[in-house]
């Protein structure tokens, strides 16, 4: 199935077990309202469709895995409330993420920003390229990493996710993102990473969907309030984005792209 939003996709395809789940963007993989609405969607379903024992999570395109938060809503937020609505988008893909019964196995092809960085940090088991960088960006625009803030803390844990939050122009390479725990394994090229990804993948399809779900929920323990901490948090950065610093940092970030 293939859920069109303006120019971008969500996509859901079914085998033997395995539901991939494909996002899309003709703006480096970025995170309209739209996209991050079918990306919730299409996770509940997977999780809750009794047929699908494993969940695979990737992007199309060659370079960029996710780019975040799409510059051009952001740059349309007028009050408030449309900034509420706008970053609760990345807090129900996480919880959506972190509820889903069945592990999630990301496929990271390309750089992660943002948002990206918190979605790659959401999945249950991360395989990625060599040549990947990440960069956690909300600060050099003004508002901060508040929402996905917590899915990378807790992968990665508070020392690494405060160096990221605060150098916000720095990438750190994939070595790095491994050493701290983001990255589970990486390959240089892609025919190793999908390899390894459809090993593992044909691995858990064949493990008991019971002693998974159990192991999930072990493992997000201590995550049970985030339904009401990333509402809040969304809350903050819906706030900040209507400062005329993040209005014109906004402008010069598109004006380089």
């Amino acid at each position: 199935m293939i859920t069109t939003v303006k120019e971008g996709y969500v996509k859901t395809e079914f085998h033997q077990g395995i539901t991939t789940i494909e996002f899309f963007h003709p703006l480096s993989n970025s995170l309209p309202r739209g996209i991050l609405e079918e990306l919730a969607h299409a996770i509940h379903g997977a999780g809750n469709d009794e047929h699908t024992r494993v969940i695979i999570l990737r992007s199309a395109g060659e370079n960029v895995f996710c780019s975040g938060a799409s510059f051009e809503e952001l740059k349309a937020i007028k009050d408030k409330e449309q900034g509420l609505h706008f970053f609760s988008g990345f807090a129900h893909v996480i919880n959506a993420m972190r509820t889903c019964p069945k592990f999630i196995i990301g496929r990271i092809q390309g750089k992660c920003v943002g948002g990206g960085v918190g979605v790659a940090a959401a999945v249950d088991y991360a395989i990625a390229l060599e040549s990947v960088d990440i960069r956690l960006s909300e600060l050099a625009i003004g508002i901060g990493p508040f929402v996905v803030g917590p899915a990378v803390e807790r992968k990665i844990g508070l020392s690494a996710f405060t160096q990221l939050a605060i150098d916000a122009t720095m990438w750190r390479n994939a070595d790095w993102a491994r050493r701290k725990g983001l990255f589970a394994e990486l390959h240089a090229d892609k025919e190793g990473m999908d390899e390894s990804i459809h090993r593992l993948a044909d691995s858990l399809m064949h493990s008991s969907p019971e002693a998974m779900a159990q192991m999930k929920s072990i493992f997000w323990k201590g995550t049970e309030h985030w339904d009401k901490l990333l509402i809040e948090r969304a809350a903050i950065s819906g706030k900040l984005v209507l400062s005329d610093f993040t209005k014109k940092a906004i402008e010069k970030f598109k004006a380089k792209s």
